[in-house]
């Protein structure tokens, strides 16, 4: 193993051991230091402000958004400053750099008629189709990451109690309630559905594949997609787009932000607080259309 990559591991363990990043977080950070090695062709130790610079300059020419930018610097400050920490370099070469300038972008969200439309789009007949609407509605009612849906496992469960124990980004816990209609919903689907699936087959995840273990992200992500069509919802969508819809319709319906951090898992107010703008554009909306002087 090259200096470089004896580095890099040694970074993104620390990322491990000290801020219990998710394993997807840390796969972001060593790639982004890979593709800056590879360029740099020379040992990491020795990248100067310039080549920061260059390297950054690079990829906006090859068509790196602002925020990918903005991400790849944050992953070369993050790496050079605990360079720094363990004395193997004197400076970061990232200190004197500025990020570039993100816009606020507000998350896409649903109305509650669109929710309601796309929560009843699969065919609950089928055993894929009750999976399905357990899974939405699961999502929808707790607010779920997608990466937190699919990896779902039993032990999580609390039915009695109607709740589900998530642990999120940084490895804090949160404990959210179902409500009813998400747990009759899961019933149906662990009574009638799940039990056809798996056939005499075991696992631990509550939704399953045809296969018998955990849905990737990506294939629940052209779940979302194949029922928004059927349900006609022509907006942009994200794998996230139930996840907004749950803290915007929360804010709307008068919720506490800080009980909706609280259930999103966010560590700051801030990242909570841009669905406040979401809410507002709403109001103003139905202010316009409704009010007889807006």
């Amino acid at each position: 193993m090259d200096d470089n990559a004896l580095l890099i591991r040694r970074f993104t363990d620390a990322l491990w051991l000290e801020e219990g990043l998710s394993d997807n977080t840390i796969k972001a950070y060593g790639s982004d230091l890979k593709q800056f090695a590879a360029w740099l062709r020379k040992p990491l130790r020795q990248a100067t402000s310039e080549c920061v610079s260059r390297y950054l300059s690079r990829r906006f020419h090859q068509g790196a958004s602002s925020r990918t930018s903005a991400r790849i610097l944050s992953s070369l400050r993050k790496f050079y400053d605990y360079l720094v920490r363990e004395r193997l370099v004197a400076e970061n070469p990232c200190a004197g750099i500025d990020s570039p300038y993100l816009g606020r972008s507000l998350p896409q969200f649903l109305s509650e008629s669109q929710v309601e439309a796309l929560l009843a789009a699969p065919d609950i007949s089928r055993p894929l189709g009750l999976r399905d609407r357990a899974m939405l509605e699961v999502m929808y009612a707790a607010g779920l990451r997608v990466s937190e849906l699919v990896v779902l496992r039993f032990r999580q469960l609390d039915s009695q109690r109607g709740l589900v124990r998530l642990l999120g980004k940084g490895s804090k816990e949160r404990l959210v309630p179902l409500g009813e209609e998400a747990l009759d919903r899961l019933e149906d689907y662990l009574v009638h559905g799940r039990p056809q699936l798996l056939g005499a087959r075991w696992s631990d995840y509550v939704f399953v594949t045809r296969r018998g273990g955990a849905m990737t992200r990506q294939a629940f992500w052209q779940l979302i997609k194949r029922y928004a069509r059927q349900a006609n919802i022509d907006k942009p969508l994200s794998p996230h787009t139930l996840r907004h819809a749950f803290a915007t319709h929360l804010l709307n319906n008068g919720a506490d932000l800080r009980v909706v951090q609280m259930l999103l898992g966010h560590s700051s107010l801030s990242t909570t607080q841009i669905y406040t703008h979401v809410a507002q554009a709403r109001l103003k909306v139905l202010h316009e259309k409704f009010h007889p002087r807006g």
